[in-house]
């Protein structure tokens, strides 16, 4: 990692977006690091539940054995099998299985699954930190936000700012893990890699605020993005109402 560049955007999250939490950011790997070890999940649990302790600043690592749910593990790449039926409980379920019914069809389901991307992890643990807390050894392979509506308005239009097509950021159908791990990282072979917005998906909702969503990004693109945030819409008087209420609100939240 590139320290003076970590260190140039945290100083320019601050100018720009106040008092709002930084995001954080993963990689794969399987040298020794300072995070610490996620605990073997012994039953199921939210992986996205589990972020909120990298968000506030703990580093940590993760192995499939600390992953407590089968789609969390699924989407760390850590195994691509999927329950019996998952087409039935997906949808609409059947005799059997109680369906989410996030999709209407299972035949839906078939082709969601054909379509998603999914690349298997590529060591047997995935680091998690917060991005001020990134060591010169780390490789950040995607960064995350959790982001509130006026937080996200920045990061979408910083997202589209130097596109001629107008599409820098996508919001597919997946699961809350999905969209910050399996989407992001395939954005990162694209020509031109797109931002990521999510955690829409209805099961991890009960695990993030309720005012936030995520905004996840390939490294390679954030940071072109870094490179150019003092060109933008950032200095100007429009933003700085945005940001005032940002700072606002992010002092408003740390007093309750």
């Amino acid at each position: 990692m590139d320290l003076a560049l970590r260190d140039r955007f945290t100083g320019l999250w601050k100018n720009y977006f106040g008092g709002t939490a930084l995001p954080i950011a993963f990689f794969y790997t399987e040298a020794e690091t300072s995070a610490g070890m996620a605990p073997r999940a012994e039953k199921w649990s939210c992986f996205i539940g589990a972020l909120s302790q990298v968000r506030r600043g703990k580093s940590l690592a993760f192995s499939a054995e600390s992953i407590g749910c089968a789609g969390g593990k699924r989407y760390l790449g850590f195994g691509n099998k999927l329950r019996p039926g998952f087409e039935y409980f997906l949808s609409c379920g059947n005799q059997e299985i109680e369906g989410e019914r996030y999709l209407r069809t299972p035949a839906q389901v078939e082709k969601f699954l054909k379509d998603a991307p999914w690349k298997p992890a590529p060591a047997s643990r995935i680091v998690f930190r917060r991005w001020d807390m990134l060591e010169a050894m780390d490789e950040p392979e995607v960064v995350i936000f959790f982001a509130t509506p006026d937080v996200l308005s920045g990061l979408f239009t910083l997202a589209g700012f130097d596109r001629n097509d107008l599409q820098g950021t996508i919001a597919p159908f997946g699961s809350g893990c999905a969209s910050i791990i399996q989407y992001p990282l395939a954005e990162a072979f694209h020509e031109k890699p797109r931002a990521v917005l999510g955690m829409f998906d209805v099961s991890a909702r009960p695990f993030v605020k309720s005012n936030e969503l995520t905004f996840a990004l390939p490294m390679n693109r954030f940071t072109e993005i870094i490179h150019y945030m003092d060109e933008t819409f950032l200095t100007t008087h429009a933003w700085e109402k945005v940001r005032d209420r940002i700072n606002r609100n992010a002092g408003q939240e740390s007093a309750d």
